[in-house]
């Protein structure tokens, strides 16, 4: 593709992990900054992971698991697991092919790194473009600078090279497709049958007070108060202070002006592009197409090539040469124009959509430009308080004081799974409330919008089950619900015995449904997951029963195993699914050697007491090797 119509890059996956959790939008700031006279854990040849690059690994990773969990995991617990060297593992494997990458020359230019960067979500402003501020602010708090991180990202890129490299030609196994599409697109037929409560022959049953009270007694875990933790806290957000912010008017015009090319945007086509080396052809080609013997996207196809690979996005007219744009912004209505001579050859472009220049006047986004402004000098006036309020806290000052001779806010909460709202609506608080011990001193740390926090473990009410007579209506209802599943349950399986035996569906009294090329990963409606999947094991003519919810359970008979059909059109998109999926597998089995056996070959080293130093200062916690 030319430089006319270039599309947008999405910054790599793993240069986000660069930041991790660490930014605006994508979780807590300030990993905190490691001093001293450290500052490497490991060198792989000339290529050196430091103390904050471990250190930003380990606490997105204990957020990452914070999040998928509701709980924080110690150092130790991630020791136990072993996650700690899995990260080292990930480092030091990152590094060996950022090496190998440069011993190589592979490398991006500026204006690729610039690209990528303005491309991060993370570093968009009100209206989604990219800010100089939020930037600068994000990576200040992940403990990064702007020539390290760009250093990272045109790393990055450059690995990306290398790894196009070296799985460029990967392909899937041809019989472990076979095999897997066999089993996948394998369909069974059916009939199912819904046993309902109706069917039961005496109803709903009064329990005696022996059987609640022996039911009370079996599941008594069943009716416990979950485990709360009382929690007393300070905190500010950028919110609690955007009020007290006031915005200069030329700041407002300076933001208006910064962000100019968003709200006001020139005429632009959404179009895509086919180029030619021969002319004659693109002439032909055209010429086809008016003549109604072929269409755009029949050309496309028989290059070989997919819609997205010839998308040329949103074009303008100063994106393009003048011919270019002349005869793109000459159409009166979406259609196709060309062949045009370009860098590349000749194009024919297919205009899908005009889109009409935008002006958008300031006074239309002025409320919102001045609360990005003072939401942002808020962030800032609460970053230039936290020195303060550290040394606060670190002379012995309670919460309570602390809240007095700062803006902080202080408040108390009940923390227990499930438990919403205030500060617990966000990660890193909820994080802290469930790992803080009695006896801890308060410590401030950081909300993923720029707030700041502290907090203090006032006590723990222990899981407790209330009285029998307190909580008698709710034991009564999970004893009924109980004894009706068990005896539907019963009764599903007396009528499936009797179907297996020979009697049909409407013998026993039974309405059945005929289902047909069900899918071992697809549903029915009405029908629990966990069924199909048994239908699977079944032998063709084997009926099984299975509870459903309290109200229902099920009786099915396999009626037939139905092999794949290679010829239907969903096999084939289930052939190219799977083909995908295993050459990516394959792939990043063969790059994982790759990058295990450049490591083994550049040689790497390790600072456990730098390691060690990392984590008691971040975490916290017992220290020991990798």
């Amino acid at each position: 593709m030319s430089d006319e119509a270039k599309p947008k890059k999405k910054t790599n996956i793993v240069v986000w992990a660069i930041l991790g959790l660490l930014v605006l939008a994508l979780g807590g700031f300030g990993a905190g900054q490691f001093g001293g006279s450290l500052s490497t854990v490991a060198t792989v040849g000339d290529r050196e992971i430091t103390v904050q690059d471990y250190g930003n690994a380990l606490q997105a990773e204990q957020q990452r698991l914070s999040r998928q969990t509701g709980q924080s995991l110690t150092l130790q617990q991630m020791r136990m697991f072993g996650l700690d060297s899995q990260i080292m593992e990930r480092l030091l494997a990152t590094a060996a092919l950022e090496e190998e990458a440069g011993r190589m020359g592979l490398s991006v230019g500026d204006a690729e790194v610039a690209e990528r960067i303005r491309a991060t979500p993370a570093f968009g402003g009100i209206t989604g473009g990219f800010d100089r501020e939020a930037y600068a602010f994000a990576l200040r708090s992940a403990g990064l600078n702007e020539r390290r991180f760009e250093a990272r990202v045109r790393d990055e890129a450059a690995r990306e090279l290398l790894q196009a490299a070296v799985i460029g030609g990967v392909q899937a196994p041809e019989t472990y497709v076979d095999r897997l599409m066999a089993w996948l697109g394998e369909t069974r037929d059916a009939t199912v049958a819904t046993v309902t409560v109706e069917a039961l022959p005496a109803g709903a049953v009064a329990v005696t007070e022996d059987q609640l009270t022996a039911f009370y007694d079996e599941n008594a875990t069943r009716f416990e108060t979950p485990e709360t933790r009382r929690i007393t806290y300070a905190w500010v957000t950028p919110s609690d202070l955007i009020d007290q912010m006031d915005v200069p008017e030329d700041r407002i015009q300076d933001r208006y002006d910064d962000l100019a090319a968003d709200f006001n945007r020139p005429a632009r086509v959404l179009a895509e592009r086919l180029n030619y080396l021969d002319p004659e052809a693109a002439a032909t080609a055209r010429a086809a197409i008016d003549a109604g013997e072929t269409d755009f996207d029949t050309l496309v196809a028989d290059r070989g090539l997919t819609l997205d690979d010839v998308d040329a996005g949103e074009i303008a007219a100063d994106d393009v040469p003048v011919a270019v744009a002349e005869a793109l912004f000459g159409l009166e209505e979406p259609g196709i124009v060309g062949p045009i001579e370009t860098g590349l050859g000749a194009a024919l472009f297919r205009v899908n959509a005009i889109l009409d220049a935008t002006i958008v006047p300031l006074e239309e986004v002025r409320e919102d430009i001045v609360a990005s402004l003072a939401r942002d000098a808020a962030r800032r006036d609460i970053d230039a308080a936290r020195e303060d309020i550290d040394d606060l806290l670190a002379g012995g000052a309670t919460l309570e004081e602390v809240a007095d001779e700062t803006d902080m806010i202080l408040g108390t909460a009940e923390v227990f799974a499930g438990a919403s709202g205030g500060p617990l609506d966000y990660d890193a608080f909820r994080a802290a409330a469930l790992a803080v011990e009695e006896g801890d001193f308060p410590e401030l740390e950081s909300l993923s919008d720029g707030g700041l926090f502290a907090l203090r473990l006032d006590g723990i009410d222990a899981p407790v089950t209330p009285p029998l007579d307190e909580i008698r209506d709710r034991v009564e209802e999970a004893w009924q619900a109980d004894d009706t599943a068990r005896r539907l349950a019963d009764l599903a399986q007396t009528l499936a015995d009797r179907i297996d035996a020979g009697d049909t569906f409407e013998d026993v009294g039974l309405t059945p449904d005929s289902l047909t090329g069900i899918t071992r990963d697809g549903t029915v409606e009405g029908l629990p997951r966990r069924l199909i999947s048994e239908l699977f094991e079944l032998d063709n003519g084997q009926v099984l029963s299975q509870r459903g919810d309290a109200q229902t359970a099920f009786v099915v008979r396999l009626d037939a195993v139905n092999a794949v059909d290679p010829e239907a059109e969903d096999t084939q998109e289930l052939r190219t699914a799977l083909e995908t999926q295993t050459r990516a597998d394959v792939a990043a089995d063969v790059f994982d050697a790759y990058g295990r056996a450049v490591q083994a070959q550049i040689g790497f080293s390790i600072d456990q007491g730098a390691v060690q130093a990392v984590q008691s200062q971040l975490l916290g916690g017992a220290h020991g090797g990798m």
